[in-house]
């Protein structure tokens, strides 16, 4: 197998592009998958401020990575979720990661600021662990950035993720959810901070294969309050799919975003958003979820 660069011998196949490259060149590709995809969408520019949120997993540590190497200011943000031993071996993952590249990380534990883990969150709550887990990390992200004064929210969602995603969404017609899908999501009221998906147009495979050659320390075992969820069924799926037609999944998502999204973002009813009567976020209602959820199970954000 000869990359399709320089001839060389290649470490990397790519089936969707019928190409395969060296590992010079595809970090080249990576790049510029990259690149593409913060331009291509307006994700953030030279100069702004980025927060990045890391888990210790690839997707999280490889996006951190490729933003420093290309110049960006970009800090870390890990939030401790209490999983017992998997947290604590993937706050390890990230420390190292950070400590090597002199990088800065921002750590946040949901037990120091709640009162509970995210096992406890889930059974008090009477809610699904990664419903818990999800409300509190955005919470804490977008409250973390603006502390932090950040223009940006960058997450290691990939294309694989986002694929399964849209399938999800698509097969129970979550209409709001489809017209929100983007790799962007903008700051649409005050107090809420742009996220971004500089990673949507790579697929795990590929972003595995960066950890590797970069050598970077990831946490390879999922995290085990998502066994059973649903988006694990819906890769496995498009993943046998893939097999069958290399490229479906880009097609997929792709597709969607050119031709699908306008559909549903145009007929997306607009609503009021308004600070939150107990914590000051953005939401909906007059107390948000993450709020209610709060007061639930009995907890208190830390002042």
């Amino acid at each position: 197998m000869k990359c399709t660069k320089c001839g060389g011998k290649a470490v990397v196949p790519i089936k969707r592009h019928n190409a395969a490259f060296c590992a010079e060149h595809f970090f080249e590709y990576f790049e510029n998958q990259v690149e593409r995809a913060i331009k291509e969408h307006r994700m953030f520019r030279r100069g702004d401020k980025i927060l990045v949120a890391v888990s210790g997993g690839k997707d999280s540590l490889a996006v951190w990575d490729v933003l420093l190497r290309m110049g960006y200011e970009a800090h870390g943000l890990y939030i401790d979720l209490g999983i017992g031993e998997y947290s604590q071996r993937s706050k390890e993952k990230v420390l190292k990661f950070a400590e090597q590249r002199g990088a800065t990380l921002r750590v946040v534990s949901i037990e120091e600021e709640f009162g509970l883990g995210t096992p406890e969150f889930a059974r008090k709550a009477g809610r699904p662990a990664c419903s818990a887990c999800g409300l509190n990390k955005r919470y804490l992200f977008n409250r973390e950035a603006l502390r932090g004064g950040y223009d940006v929210i960058v997450t290691g969602h990939n294309l694989d993720d986002e694929a399964a995603t849209l399938l999800g969404n698509i097969l129970n017609w979550n209409v709001g959810y489809l017209a929100r899908q983007s790799p962007v999501l903008e700051a649409t009221a005050p107090n809420l901070v742009k996220k971004a998906k500089p990673l949507y147009r790579l697929t795990e495979r590929e972003i595995a294969s960066y950890c590797v050659l970069r050598g970077i320390d990831y946490i390879v075992e999922e995290c085990p309050m998502a066994k059973g969820a649903k988006s694990i069924e819906y890769k496995y799926l498009l993943n046998q799919l893939e097999e069958l037609s290399p490229g479906a999944k880009a097609r997929f998502f792709f597709g969607f975003l050119e031709k699908g999204r306008p559909h549903f973002e145009a007929e997306q009813e607009k609503v009021e958003v308004r600070p939150c009567q107990v914590c000051g976020q953005p939401t909906t209602a007059e107390v948000c979820a993450h709020c209610r959820m709060l007061q639930r199970v009995g907890a208190a954000a830390a002042p």
